[in-house]
């Protein structure tokens, strides 16, 4: 494949200087669906493979002036979502998808860290469901994130809710349950109409969910059916963590590269 054909996905996240998730994640796993990366910074992070320590927010200005510029350069094919973690980005990137709304948009809604740390407040979770949840094509909760979106245990009736505020697609996804595997489910029109199986690997990961999100993206400018996007977008995450490595002390991370 020549370079000049390669699909190119905005994406919008935070820096992660572990390289486990956010950006660095984003780059390697589009790499692998054969996708170019626009990345656009929403914030920095203090973090280590434990836990995050400090999230460093950009302007809503810088973060909308980042995309606008590449979006009037660049052919983009879709749009991923990562960590907004301010009303700045929120509002910048909702602004960005009133402007493009027929892009396909994969929102990974990043409301805690792996490590635990909590990161965003009612307001935040509410800006999200107000001015991103009906902009966009596929959401991919884990189920603690449902949850804390919709306050609701029964997971089919939480996916109803976020399609009722607009969301077009919820693959929900199990890695946080306690049970020996893992169940990932695909939400649309009100019903279930993919669940896929994984054995549950003995590790803890980083960026196992910026992974999936953002080959689901790269599948999608690929291309690809929702339906066939969400599976291939899994298969590829599972190779990732089952190749998965400890580069530092805490998490591991998965192994995204060909």
């Amino acid at each position: 494949m020549q370079n000049s054909q390669l699909p190119i996905v905005l994406v919008f996240a935070g820096n992660d200087p572990t390289g486990g998730a956010g950006l660095c994640a984003d780059t390697q796993a589009l790499a692998l669906t054969d996708c170019h990366i626009a990345p656009v910074v929403t914030c920095t992070t203090v973090q280590d493979t434990h836990n995050v320590h400090q999230i460093l927010p950009l302007k809503k200005e810088h973060i909308f002036r980042q995309a606008e510029v590449v979006l009037n350069d660049m052919s983009i094919a879709a749009i991923k979502l990562g960590l907004l973690g301010s009303l700045d980005a929120i509002e910048a990137v909702a602004q960005i998808l009133q402007i493009y709304p027929d892009l396909p948009v994969i929102f990974d809604p990043i409301l805690a860290a792996g490590g635990g740390q909590n990161l965003s407040n009612q307001t935040i979770q509410d800006a999200l469901l107000d001015l991103i949840v009906p902009r966009t094509t596929v959401i991919t909760p884990n189920t603690q994130e449902i949850q804390k979106l919709t306050g609701l245990n029964n997971w089919q009736q939480a996916a109803n809710n976020l399609q009722q505020k607009g969301c077009e697609w919820v693959c929900l996804t199990g890695t946080h349950d306690d049970t020996d595997q893992v169940v990932n489910r695909l939400y649309h029109q009100q019903q279930c109409v993919q669940s896929l199986h994984w054995e549950r690997l003995p590790e803890t990961y980083h960026g196992s969910g910026c992974t999936l999100a953002a080959s689901v993206a790269g599948y999608i400018a690929q291309g690809k059916t929702i339906l066939n996007a969400v599976e291939a977008a899994q298969q590829l995450t599972y190779r990732s963590l089952q190749r998965g490595y400890q580069a530092g002390q805490g998490q591991w991370l998965p192994y995204r590269i060909r």
